[in-house]
């Protein structure tokens, strides 16, 4: 069975979304593109990390780890962005982290995504309801935002991964 919301977002993904996947909206970010045209390796311990009880320290270096290969999986559409704001910092995004932007992957409910609503980007989560799609905050600070059709609106990636300094 089909729920309401699932339609409702199958519908905005093939009439909103699809049609506008490729345009880049008026308003100005800094963007980066992700040069994978070399390894970028690091040294990767052999085994797991423990985050519980400690484990016997391992003293020599297994393998290495190419970031490249792991963090990005479609480099022609990957780029990078600094978080500017906290309206998702209860969602583990501060101000100043590094985002990987994946702009081929599909905006799915759930999905934290970078979107152009009337001419600015904001990041935030997508969420379907019986009413009408939202741009969620993660921050009680912040209100959501519903889309309408008088928003000039665009999801313009999804947000891959999020790389911040341990403060």
């Amino acid at each position: 069975m089909i729920s309401t919301t699932e339609t409702a977002y199958e519908a905005f993904i093939q009439n909103t979304l699809t049609p506008l996947w490729g345009k880049v909206p008026n308003a100005a970010l800094s963007l980066f593109a992700a040069d994978c045209s070399t390894a970028l390796e690091l040294p990767l311990a052999g085994s797991p990390v423990s985050a519980g009880f400690p484990s016997p320290a391992e003293d020599y270096i297994e393998m290495a780890l190419d970031l490249n290969k792991e963090l990005i999986k479609n480099p022609e559409a990957t780029f990078y962005a600094r978080v500017k704001g906290h309206s998702m910092k209860d969602a583990g995004i501060q101000n100043g982290d590094l985002l990987v932007i994946d702009k081929a992957q599909e905006p799915k409910d759930g999905c934290v995504a970078v979107c152009a609503i009337d001419g600015e980007f904001t990041l935030k989560r997508l969420a379907v309801e019986k009413d009408g799609i939202y741009l969620m905050p993660a921050n009680a600070e912040f209100k959501p935002i519903k889309i309408t059709e008088e928003n000039d609106f665009l999801v313009w990636g999804i947000v891959a991964y999020v790389v911040h300094k341990v403060r």
